[in-house]
């Protein structure tokens, strides 16, 4: 038998529901199932469906797409969401993960003036994963930018590399927002990497999450190198659809970014050399 041209990893691409905004996330599984994405990731935001646990099984079972993966709430805009105790957020994350069969909560690192949390947040983060099978990956940030002045956010830091953690979620577009070198970050990450925020952007000091190709950031690349490692994590398309002058341009945009994640994770740089 001839030896296969490409070497397709066993990761699976899913659409994050914040790709649709200002649509639903019930218009996220709509999409997604008609798109052919392998399954979603739950954005628990402002929405009541995000929230709602039932809600989101439905919407599962209807379009027989799989809840890959829940984002915990952890921005600004969901400081009420779940609790205003971050700790009970991310218990509510996992046991929403648990309950509908999704494997990973991604989770961003504490804001600076979270004090009590960002102390106790490694070690945290470390007792919560030892108590479920669901892994909790930490997310890359990035420092805050106005003008000439840059504010770090984030504590322990916005580099999840230079902390202890099991499992890291890479974003490309806050790799884009923060001028760091994403290939380094990935190789920082190594064997602890389970899971991937595919964007792009170009430097700005907004976080612009773009359709992947339309930036500066490596996303082809990335693949290409996750493939060559046999990658088994989720590679979860987040991208910013707001600007979409209609329904169709959004879906356009979302087809775009599917067909370009599977062509790299199937590139000829997946064969395994000798």
């Amino acid at each position: 038998m001839t030896e296969p041209v490409v070497r397709i990893p066993d990761a699976k691409v899913a659409l994050s529901t914040a790709s649709v905004y200002p649509e639903s996330t019930a218009t996220a599984f709509e999409i997604a199932a008609r798109l052919g994405y392998d399954g979603v990731e739950v954005m628990v935001w402002t929405d009541p469906v995000s929230q709602d646990i039932e809600a989101l099984r439905r919407l599962s079972d209807y379009h027989q797409v799989p809840i890959l993966a829940v984002h915990a709430p952890c921005l600004l805009i969901t400081q009420r969401v779940w609790s205003t105790d971050p700790w009970v957020k991310l218990q509510r994350a996992r046991a929403a993960a648990e309950k509908l069969g999704a494997s990973t909560v991604v989770v961003h690192p504490p804001f600076r003036w979270q004090r009590g949390y960002a102390r106790d947040f490694v070690r945290g983060i470390w007792r919560m994963a030892g108590e479920t099978d669901v892994r909790f990956a930490v997310e890359n940030m990035y420092p805050w930018r106005y003008r000439d002045r840059e504010m770090l956010a984030y504590a322990p830091d916005w580099d999840v590399t230079k902390d202890d953690y099991r499992h890291f979620t890479v974003d490309l577009s806050h790799t884009s927002t923060a001028r760091t070198d994403a290939l380094a970050m990935v190789d920082r990450m190594g064997d602890r990497l389970a899971h991937i925020h595919l964007a792009d952007g170009n430097g700005s000091a907004k976080d612009e999450h773009l359709v992947p190709g339309r930036g500066k950031q490596p996303c082809a690349e990335v693949l290409e190198r996750l493939a060559t490692r046999g990658f088994d994590g989720h590679v979860v398309i987040e991208v910013n659809t707001r600007r979409a002058m209609s329904a169709a341009e959004r879906e356009a945009d979302l087809a775009e970014a599917l067909a370009f994640t599977r062509l790299h994770l199937a590139s000829p740089t997946g064969v395994p050399r000798p």
